[in-house]
C-alpha cells in the first residue's frame, strides 16, 4: 500500500521523468506553437501577407516537407534538461510548498494553493531558465535559414557556449521576467486546477483516484491554463528567440507586438498550444501519479 504523500524526493523524481515522457510525446506540437508565435515577427503589412505556417498540422507537415522530420524535434535535448530541472521544482515540490504554507495542514485554502504555484513556477524559473532559451532558438532556427544565414547552433553544447560567448551569461537568462510570469500563472492555472479538480471529484466520490480521474483533472488544467496563459507565452517565446538589440525588454516586446500585428498577435499559435498543453497536461499528469506510485514501491522496498 502507498502512501497518499509521498516524500519530496519521490515526488521530484517523478514529476521530472514524468515532464520527460510529455514531452517526448507532444514536441512537435510545441516546435509548431513556436514557429506560428513568431511568423510575422519583424516584417512589413506587405511582407506578413505571404503566410508559411496555417494551422496546426499545416504547419507540422510544412516543417516535415521543407525540413524533414527530425526538425519537429528541434531542441529536445534541451527539452529533456529543462523538464528534468524545470518540471521536478514546480511540480514535484508543489505539495510540500503547500504544506508549508498551510502550516502543515492538509486543508489548504485556494489563496494557498495559488501562492505555492506562483512560488515553484519562479522556483523553477531561476533553475530552467537556460534550458528554455536553448530549446526555444533550435525550434525557431529554420526563420533564420529563411533569410539566407547559416545555423544558429550546430548542438545543444555549442548553443550554451555561442549564447554565453556572444551576449555574456545574462543570454542564458534572457526573458526570465516574461518566464517567471508566464510560469506563475501557468503553474497556478495548470496545478491548482488539477489539485482542485481532483480534490472534487475525490470528495464527491465521482470517481476513484486512478487513471480516468486523474485524466479528467488534467484535460481541466491543460483548458484552463492555455486560456489564461497564451499572451505571456507569445512574449516569451518572442523575447528568448530575438538578437540582442531587437527589444528594449519584455515590455517592449509586448508593446511592438501590439502595435504591428495587434492584439490578436498575443493569441498566434492558440491551437498549437491548446493541443499541446492539453495533451502535455493529460501524458504528464497520468504518468506523474503512475511514476509516484511505482518510485514510492521502489523506496519502501528498499528500507
Amino acid at each position: 500500500m502507498t502512501d497518499p504523500n509521498p516524500p519530496a524526493a519521490v515526488r521530484v523524481l517523478a514529476a521530472g521523468s514524468a515532464g520527460c515522457v510529455a514531452d517526448l510525446v507532444t514536441f512537435p506540437l510545441d516546435t509548431a506553437k513556436v514557429r506560428l508565435q513568431i511568423q510575422g515577427e519583424g516584417r512589413t503589412a506587405v511582407q506578413g501577407q505571404t503566410v508559411k505556417y496555417r494551422g496546426v498540422f499545416g504547419t507540422i507537415v510544412t516543417i516535415v516537407r521543407t525540413e524533414g522530420p527530425r526538425s519537429l524535434y528541434n531542441g529536445l535535448v534541451a527539452g529533456l534538461q529543462r523538464q528534468m530541472t524545470f518540471a521536478s521544482v514546480r511540480i514535484g515540490l508543489y505539495d510540500s510548498m503547500k504544506q508549508l504554507y498551510a502550516g502543515g495542514s492538509e486543508n489548504a485554502g485556494l489563496g494557498t494553493r495559488l501562492l505555492a504555484g506562483c512560488t515553484t513556477g519562479a522556483m523553477a524559473v531561476a533553475f530552467a531558465q537556460p534550458t528554455d532559451v536553448v530549446k526555444v532558438r533550435f525550434q525557431a532556427q529554420i526563420r533564420l535559414l529563411e533569410s539566407g544565414t547559416v545555423k544558429r547552433y550546430g548542438s545543444t553544447t555549442q548553443a550554451y557556449r555561442t549564447i554565453v560567448r556572444d551576449e555574456g551569461l545574462r543570454g542564458l537568462w534572457k526573458g526570465a521576467l516574461p518566464n517567471i510570469i508566464r510560469n506563475a500563472i501557468v503553474n497556478c492555472s495548470e496545478l491548482v486546477t488539477y489539485d482542485v479538480i481532483k480534490e472534487l471529484i475525490l470528495k464527491n466520490n465521482l470517481m476513484t483516484d486512478n487513471m480516468p480521474c486523474h485524466f479528467t483533472a488534467a484535460f481541466s488544467a491543460g483548458l484552463c491554463t492555455t486560456v489564461v496563459a497564451s499572451p505571456v507565452d507569445v512574449v516569451k517565446t518572442r523575447y528568448m528567440n530575438s538578437v540582442p538589440g531587437q527589444y528594449g525588454g519584455a515590455l517592449n516586446c509586448a508593446a511592438t507586438m501590439l502595435i504591428k500585428e495587434g492584439p490578436t498577435a498575443f493569441y498566434k499559435g492558440f491551437m498549437p498550444s491548446f493541443l499541446r498543453l492539453l495533451s502535455w497536461n493529460i501524458v504528464m499528469f497520468v504518468s506523474y501519479e503512475q511514476f509516484k506510485r511505482a518510485f514510492q514501491r521502489i523506496q519502501q522496498s528498499w528500507s
